[in-house]
């Protein structure tokens, strides 16, 4: 297993090595976004701006107008939070193809506390214009995601966690494509879509609903915005259960993204948004956090359990 950030660093040495445009913007965070190789590999294509994530951003859409391919990493919570209105006016709303990154998202950052949580990104960025929100799952996700970013002539933002990651293997939507949700597992009893970190404990919620007798489906929809829109329609014909699951508040993300078009097409299935509650978080690890709130295996099986039974 790896981190998905180690996956980003790797990748995006890679592509440095192929191509002096690439420039990686950080806010006094090398280290955490595990940048330090890339610093000491290409000296001249690293910017430290320090503390200060509206310069970053904002440098970041300089050099992006010049033609490099800016990738400006910061802390999610900080990056969506206190960059807000340069994200919104010097990259989407300029057009300027800056690549945000953000890093140790969600509840990464554990015991530092709601501070430090990034449960707000999705609902903040999905209401700008012109910024497709990514959320890769593994490995393989990070690394076409990071790739795609490279070669794209348009802003993006990325989401990364910190903790390593098992590898989803063998997909049935075995190809990346921004805008197309990758299904992980077939199921024909419910649907559980997932994006990023919280893709893992769907699988394994899918496993213990197996022991049951129950199929579960299980869904990586890497891309927040745009939306799969074919696949929900699919899903929504289909009829069954639908839980949506995501490392952010319930307001605002995924599950409301999701449920939105389900409602407006005028699908209406059983339907459960999971996620983080209108509330400061407890303090403990991510791993204490997820499973106080059920966003664990045995609660994804739980809320499943309830639902179909409706």
């Amino acid at each position: 297993m790896k981190a998905n950030l180690e996956v980003f660093s790797e990748t995006l040495q890679a592509l440095a090595a192929q191509d002096r445009q690439v420039i990686a913007v950080t806010s006094d965070s090398r280290g955490s976004g595990k940048l330090v190789p890339f610093g000491e590999k290409f000296p001249d294509q690293i910017v430290e701006i320090g503390i200060a994530e509206q310069n970053l951003v904002g440098v970041a859409a300089g050099l992006a107008a010049m033609g490099k391919k800016a990738f400006a990493v910061s802390p999610a919570c900080f990056l969506t939070a206190r960059s807000l209105e340069q994200i919104k006016n010097d990259v989407a709303y300029s057009d300027n193809p800056v690549r945000l990154i953000g890093i140790s998202a969600g509840v990464s950052y554990g015991a530092l506390g709601s501070t430090h949580h990034s449960l707000h990104d999705f609902a903040a960025l999905r209401a700008i214009h012109n910024l497709p929100i990514v959320v890769p799952a593994d490995a393989f996700e990070t690394e076409q995601a990071i790739r795609y970013a490279a070669a794209t002539d348009k802003p993006i933002y990325i989401r990364f966690g910190k903790k390593n990651m098992p590898d989803l293997g063998q997909s049935l939507s075995p190809n990346f494509e921004i805008g197309k949700g990758r299904i992980i597992r077939a199921g024909t009893d419910l649907s559980l879509i997932a994006t990023g970190e919280t893709v893992w404990p769907c699988l394994q919620a899918a496993e213990l609903l197996a022991e049951q007798g129950i199929s579960a489906q299980v869904i990586s929809l890497h891309t927040i915005k745009p939306l799969d829109t074919d696949l929900l329609a699919s899903l929504g014909a289909a009829g069954k259960p639908i839980i949506t699951v995501e490392e952010h508040s319930v307001h605002g993300g995924l599950g409301e993204a999701v449920g939105s078009y389900l409602f407006q097409q005028c699908f209406f299935v059983p339907f459960q948004i999971m996620g983080f509650p209108d509330e400061y978080t407890v303090t403990g690890s991510q791993t204490e956090i997820f499973d106080h709130y059920g966003l664990s295996g045995a609660g994804i099986q739980g809320v499943a359990l309830n639902l179909l039974n409706r």
